[in-house]
């Protein structure tokens, strides 16, 4: 959430920012914001005025009912006046911090000044391109058509279990998605410096809300019936476990990495994807978050996107980094880079990480803070990004790895996991 107090302060230079993420109206509802902020904090003054006056004649009450019986009424009728006007103040209040807090709530978070402006992924940049692109001396087969080929896929099952977006994996193919999981926690726990951790994946409502999934995205989460939520990413769980808490200066920065199921509705997205794995209601991912002091973020998103594209690396997957456009980022992030891994059967590169930094957006709504060495409460920067989404590793995996006979040859670095070299039909 942005800063009222920074907005106040240059509320043009949020304009110009808020303009840039193609913010409808940006305008009008900064002033609508502004307008409703001066009325809230008049009725405040005009609050804490009554309350002072009203806390004064209450202390002249028990001895005026001794001296005169007139005086007591008339200052009686008084503070019961000012009672009256205090309540009509209260709603006053609450009416204009509600409409605060409709503007505030729905504004995404400010760009960088590197971030390059567009509408949409048009404006995006290739920052770097990393590893060489196969050339097969046979037509590549999709991943689904490969997996179906070696019976280590269920879609139909699936469909019958759960609906549409959902799949079940099989024999090798589960195992792979497992041996993937380890290698990745392995790798950042071991040599990236993060913690593990086992998160929840239902959340509140309050939680949902700090990362900035809601109430801007509703529609596109995951709801039960008593008012918990499926976690679109672990990126909720693990970055409100500093909600609501200041954190020790010596203590940071913390990193921390975990792999839960994901769930998302996938609105919008009829029609897209909607052949094999790579769009899915139901999908596993290994998150990395970092929870840092301010100055410090963006050091920290260049090292968070660098273990993303270790896991990359060490698969030997050819990939390329993109930096996000304004209109192309999430809601809370300032600044974004996508990995994207080159699958053949599409001739082209897919999205496999996004790594953002949130400055202190997520932390605002959270209410996450950290004691300043001058031993002052300041708001935490929160960054966050895929250490990999498993289901688009695999489908890179299947399809880069796949040889002219149908069999796969299994990653050097997941051997091991998999004491396998070769996934076929044995």
């Amino acid at each position: 959430m942005l800063n009222l107090k920074e907005i106040r302060k240059d509320v043009d230079f949020f304009k110009k920012k808020l303009s840039s993420r193609y913010v409808n109206n940006t305008d009008s509802l900064l002033e609508e914001l502004l307008n409703n902020d001066e009325n809230l904090r008049k009725c405040l003054v005009k609050q804490q005025e009554l309350q002072n006056r009203r806390n004064s004649i209450s202390k002249d009450l028990s001895t005026e009912k001794d001296k005169s019986i007139e005086n007591f009424k008339k200052l009686s009728k008084e503070v019961s006046d000012i009672k009256n006007e205090i309540s009509l103040l209260e709603n006053d209040i609450s009416k204009f911090q509600g409409a605060i807090n409709n503007v505030l709530f729905s504004l995404p978070n400010i760009p960088m000044d590197d971030v390059p402006v567009s509408k949409d992924e048009t404006g995006n940049r290739e920052v770097k391109n990393s590893g060489s692109i196969k050339n097969f001396d046979f037509e590549p087969l999709s991943h689904e058509v490969l997996a179906r080929q070696l019976d280590l896929i269920d879609f139909e099952t699936a469909v019958n279990i759960s609906g549409s977006r959902f799949v079940i994996l099989k024999k090798d193919l589960a195992k792979l998605e497992r041996a993937l999981i380890n290698f990745m926690i392995d790798v950042h726990t071991s040599e990236n410096g993060y913690s593990e951790y086992n998160v929840p994946i239902l959340v509140n409502e309050k939680s949902m809300f700090g990362t900035g999934q809601l109430p801007k995205f509703k529609e596109e989460q995951f709801q039960t019936n008593n008012n918990l939520w499926l976690i679109p990413t672990s990126e909720v769980s693990l970055t409100n476990m500093v909600a609501d808490k200041i954190v020790k200066y010596e203590d940071l920065p913390l990193r921390f990495v975990a792999c839960t199921p994901c769930f998302r509705l996938e609105a919008g997205a009829a029609g897209k994807d909607t052949q094999g794995i790579m769009r899915q209601h139901q999908f596993s991912k290994v998150e990395l978050v970092s929870i840092i002091q301010p100055e410090f973020r963006i050091k920290e998103l260049e090292r968070l996107l660098n273990c993303a594209e270790k896991i990359l690396d060490l698969l030997k997957l050819p990939y390329r980094v993109m930096l996000l456009s304004s209109g192309d980022m999430g809601f809370s992030a300032e600044k974004t880079y996508d990995l994207e891994v080159w699958i053949p059967s599409q001739n082209k590169y897919r999205e496999i990480s996004s790594c953002s930094s949130c400055s202190t957006f997520q932390s605002n709504r959270m209410k996450a803070r950290y004691k300043t060495i001058d031993n002052k409460n300041e708001l935490l920067a929160t960054l966050n990004g895929s250490g990999l989404a498993l289901g688009r590793t695999i489908i890179a995996i299947l399809e880069n790895y796949q040889n002219k006979n149908g069999t796969i040859t299994i990653p050097d670095v997941l051997q091991k996991y998999m004491s396998k070299k070769l996934i076929d039909n044995n």
